[in-house]
């Protein structure tokens, strides 16, 4: 069945109006509740951001705070916008609403059969937590290694583990191949920056340690 439903927003300055279809009916309900126009950003509190959550949840984005749009909520905007093409920064405004409202963001995951593991999406600097049924149970941004010291593609398991913060400012690391990890750190920009590791903001770091277990299967690669 096709749904039709009308999501505000502005352009060059004047209201208009997006027709958006094939799009579920209980957020077809709901899309007006988006202000014509408004770019949601840190600190903004209302049905709007709520809305944006219970969106983004639905695909498996880690937000904050219901109804706040804070770092947490930030962070799963910009996971989001990674994974759709758009700039690569944090803030909801209406092309995201429009996307999301399009059903687009999902992640796919490459390798289902494997169960429970873990997945480092390069071309969209994503990491993702999947499910023993393979199906995606988490999606945080990520920082991959730069050009000059890139991750390594391939399939690996987690061998070592660690709490708190190390020499090397790596937070709740667990180790996949040699000295690279999968970290939380102080810098993590939104495109490939790290020496090799994956590196994820250090709020998500714990769950994400205390979700990998050793043994636990790490796949990298490029889509």
């Amino acid at each position: 069945m096709r749904y039709t439903r009308l999501l505000f927003v502005a352009a060059t300055g004047a209201l208009c109006a997006l027709a958006l279809a094939a799009a579920p009916a209980a957020f077809a309900a709901r899309a007006t509740v988006a202000a014509a126009g408004q770019d949601l950003a840190l600190g903004e509190q209302g049905p709007q951001v709520s809305l944006l959550q219970d969106e983004l949840s639905a695909l498996h984005y880690v937000v904050g705070a219901p109804g706040v749009y804070d770092a947490r909520t930030a962070r799963a905007v910009l996971a989001f916008r990674k994974m759709t093409g758009m700039a690569r920064n944090d803030v909801a405004d209406p092309e995201v609403f429009a996307k999301l409202a399009e059903g687009e963001g999902a992640f796919t995951v490459r390798y289902p059969g494997q169960g429970r593991h873990v997945e480092g999406d390069l071309t969209h600097q994503v990491l993702a937590l999947i499910d023993a049924g393979g199906h995606v149970e988490a999606l945080y941004p990520m920082s991959s290694g730069k050009p000059s010291t890139p991750t390594q593609l391939g399939t690996f398991s987690v061998y070592m583990q660690e709490y708190g913060t190390n020499n090397d400012g790596m937070v709740n690391s667990s180790f996949f191949n040699g000295g690279d990890a999968i970290h939380g750190y102080a810098e993590v920009p939104a495109y490939a920056a790290s020496h090799g590791c994956l590196r994820v903001p250090i709020p998500d770091s714990l769950t994400i340690r205390n979700w990998v277990e050793i043994g636990t299967t790490v796949d990298v690669y490029y889509r």
